[in-house]
């Protein structure tokens, strides 16, 4: 395997089951320590998942740890990253993986399912992430994963507090990417389908085909010294692997001494809705030098 990850050691969040304990398993395999963390606790539930799959790891010869920690609080968040350099000397890797559903039309989406997935998915993956990051800036080096969704990207009906969630993990990484660039940190996202305890009974007959394992497939190599991509987004199911991005129209300017009202931008929609031509923006600058090319080019 080309893909080496010796001496260095990867957090998991929500490993003991479905894409997270796939994730881990991979990058065990691959020679990584490995943080498994799920917040089922022993002390309460019988027993742990995570356990479960530490034991596997340990069997086939690899390096874990379970932990128990929520993601959900900043002390848990911390407490994570501290089991992962107090075991094993430091962190390389997060996969920001855990999470929860508590679906609901909007009209009637209850306040404690909007707080409940917001503190799962996205302030965890801030409480989680931010102790990491600054270990990886000590070390010049990390990679960080993110789970969205293609209900954050595209859409999906009952799913407004997941989708908005899952949304803003794709503003936090492309911050992250552009902050920890001078470390070499990348960060990036993927944008899963996969059979697991979370959707099961829906998926109808694309079930055979969504096996956890080929989706962890690109998130260990968005994982792996090999990749340089960062501040992107990679849609992985059933073994179909895609590029997911933002762009940014050629537009339509109004020039530069004229005040468009709201009809002149009715006439021109469909030039502003045009995508031929489109930039793909690495940053929020890159939006404003669109506009800095077209006043250069009106003030001649």
């Amino acid at each position: 395997m080309s893909i080496d990850f010796s001496d260095q050691v990867a957090v998991v969040t929500g490993a003991g089951t479905g894409l997270g304990r796939s994730h881990a398993l991979e990058l065990a395999a691959r020679g990584a320590a490995v943080v498994v963390n799920d917040l089922h606790n022993p002390a309460n539930d019988g027993p742990s998942s995570a356990q479960g799959v530490v034991d596997e790891i340990v069997s086939l010869g690899g390096a874990a740890l379970a932990n128990h920690d929520s993601v959900s609080t900043p002390e848990g968040g911390a407490a994570i990253v501290e089991a992962a350099v107090g075991e094993f000397g430091r962190i390389d890797v997060v996969i920001n993986n855990a999470g929860i559903v508590r679906d609901g039309s909007f009209a009637k989406l209850p306040l404690e399912s909007i707080h409940s997935v917001l503190d799962v998915h996205l302030r965890a993956a801030f409480y989680v992430t931010q102790p990491a990051f600054v270990k990886m800036k000590e070390q010049n080096y990390g990679r960080i994963v993110f789970t969205t969704s293609g209900a954050g990207l595209f859409g999906n009906f009952g799913q407004a507090n997941y989708a908005a969630a899952k949304t803003g993990l794709i503003g936090l990484a492309n911050v992250l990417a552009i902050e920890g660039a001078r470390y070499g940190i990348c960060a990036n996202s993927i944008a899963p389908a996969a059979r697991t305890q979370m959707n099961e009974g829906l998926l109808g007959d694309l079930t055979d085909a969504l096996d956890p394992e080929l989706v962890s497939s690109m998130v260990v190599f968005l994982a792996s010294r090999e990749c340089e991509a960062t501040g992107e987004i990679y849609s992985a199911m059933g073994g179909r692997y895609a590029r997911v991005f933002t762009g940014l129209t050629t537009g339509w300017f109004a020039g530069f001494d004229n005040r468009p009202t709201a009809d002149d931008v009715l006439a021109n929609i469909d030039h502003i809705n045009a995508e031929a031509g489109y930039r793909v923006p690495t940053d929020v600058t890159t939006e404003v030098d669109e506009l800095n090319a077209y006043l250069r080019e009106a003030q001649g």
